[in-house]
């Protein structure tokens, strides 16, 4: 699988998922309340996510995550039915403001029939944690593609330790910027309002993510072609 690429992601991509987050759907109803979130901060927690398909993607798997404080001891991702031999960004998403679920083609608002990634950030939220096989994890290495997991034959197999929370802007919490500690994060994270989403879809099967499809460039940035950001599968950490 190739990817048309005419250059490498920039800030401006992550700077649209912030923005949107900020206020991007109805506070949160179900917020636990303090007391409870500072007791499960010391706690290790297990969360299991069950992946299902978007954009008609057919894949499905599972995430499975343990968290102690501020840290993802570890985590793993396992899907089928992706787009195969090809590059999946994939991260955990949260939102103070968001739904923080899985969308639905309700949330098509430019009614093209298919969901992107800004499109489905009122469900689940901004990037708060890039799952990428090396290096840096945080939102800044969103999509990075060089550095996510490639499909063998439409199989993903991914696992990682000892990833760390950090501060994320436009998370809508309240103040500059709408930054959400670490802390705060992660506590919503292990209180099951974390949603991983596997990003990348060869919409016609002609074995790249090209420009030429009809749905050309990604929202995000013109130099990304539509098919390597679009999400194809999303599932809520609980």
């Amino acid at each position: 699988m190739k990817l048309n690429s005419r250059a490498a992601l920039g800030a401006s991509a992550l700077a649209i998922i912030a923005t949107v987050g900020l206020g991007a759907g109805p506070a949160l109803a179900h917020n636990p309340d303090s007391s409870s979130m500072s007791k499960k901060s010391n706690k290790v927690v297990t969360l299991t996510a069950n992946l299902t398909e978007l954009n008609g993607s057919g894949a499905s798997g599972t995430a499975t995550a343990t968290i102690r404080n501020q840290r993802i001891k570890h985590i793993e991702v396992h899907a089928t039915g992706l787009t195969p031999d090809a590059p999946h960004a994939q991260h955990i998403h949260y939102g103070e403001q968001a739904l923080n679920e899985c969308p639905t083609l309700a949330l098509d608002t430019n009614g093209d029939g298919r969901l992107n990634t800004v499109e489905g950030v009122p469900a689940y939220g901004p990037v708060v944690v890039s799952l990428n096989t090396t290096g840096d994890t945080s939102p800044a290495s969103f999509l990075d593609v060089t550095r996510f997991p490639v499909s063998q034959n439409g199989v993903l197999n991914y696992s990682r330790d000892n990833i760390r929370f950090t501060a994320v802007a436009g998370t809508g919490y309240p103040g500059e910027g709408g930054t959400g500690k670490a802390k705060e994060i992660a506590e919503a994270v292990r209180n099951g309002e974390g949603v991983v989403v596997i990003h990348g879809i060869d919409y016609d099967g002609n074995g790249t993510y090209n420009f030429s499809d009809p749905e050309g460039a990604s929202e995000l940035d013109p130099n990304l072609p539509a098919e390597a950001t679009d999400p194809a599968a999303c599932g809520v950490l609980r």
